[in-house]
């Protein structure tokens, strides 16, 4: 058994019995509208929001911190750099490097909305099986083509790294080290060549397979979803929230507020 490229998010909230349909909508209506926020105090609150999506969904605490931290290490350089790139008034300085309030309330901006939209993207997207984002998208009017290529490309995915942990078994088997010399360098590039060719030879395998079971350029739902009575309130319920998120940026904006 080996361990997934992109394991899959485990949710057990109400938000993962809506469907799939609502889910991708409102996780593009919250990014957009978040996108759009211009102040800092209705951006904190849409960051609110996401986390209180990510508690309904059931997510743990530690598959959150872990995927964001991958976002953070990106952030971190965002933030350390664009106070001294971005000019405005001087908020401080440091030896010859002058640092901008532009520069740190965009960098702030950029912040807040990023953890804002990958929140609500891990709950209400992040815990959906791939094959049920893929049919969602297609019935959402998104082109066969792309939900084709969304779905061909997860299962590659994982058949690569496989492909990959087997190779790195067999090196393991002939005694191979890792160092820093020439030999383990020439080793990777024979490493990542195998993986190459091995994994063009698994997807026409893969495609002779689809073939015999009659595949013509189109993967068929099955499934019926059904929309609840359940869907509709979650529906309107996040249609209530994004709406007064929206006027309490547009209620910031206002002189004297």
């Amino acid at each position: 058994m080996t361990a997934a490229p992109i394991p899959h998010l485990a949710g057990s909230g109400w938000i993962v019995a809506r469907d799939p349909r609502l889910r991708v909508g409102a996780a593009l209506a919250f990014a957009l509208i978040t996108v759009g926020l211009d102040h800092p105090g209705s951006t904190a609150t849409a960051l609110g929001l996401a986390l209180g999506l990510a508690l309904a969904a059931g997510l743990k605490a530690r598959d959150l911190v872990r995927r964001l931290l991958a976002l953070e290490g990106f952030m971190l350089i965002l933030v350390l750099t664009l106070p001294f790139t971005t000019p405005g008034a001087s908020w401080f300085e440091l030896g010859s490097l002058r640092a901008s309030t532009a520069g740190r309330d965009l960098a702030l901006m950029i912040l807040l909305k990023a953890n804002a939209v990958v929140l609500a993207l891990m709950a209400l997207v992040g815990t959906l099986e791939p094959v049920a984002l893929g049919q969602a998208l297609g019935r959402l009017g998104v082109p066969d083509k792309l939900t084709h290529l969304l779905l061909m490309t997860i299962r590659q995915i994982h058949l690569i790294h496989a492909e990959f942990i087997r190779l790195r078994q067999a090196m393991r088997a002939r005694a191979f080290v890792p160092r820093t010399d020439r030999h383990t360098w020439r080793a990777y590039g024979w490493l990542m060549g195998m993986l190459l060719v091995r994994s063009l030879a698994r997807a026409e395998r893969l495609m002779d397979a689809m073939r015999c079971r009659g595949f013509r350029g189109r993967l068929y739902r099955l499934d019926t979803p059904h929309w609840q009575p359940g869907d509709t309130l979650a529906a309107l319920s996040l249609m209530i929230l994004l709406g007064a998120l929206a006027w309490l940026d547009h209620d910031l904006g206002l002189p004297g507020v």
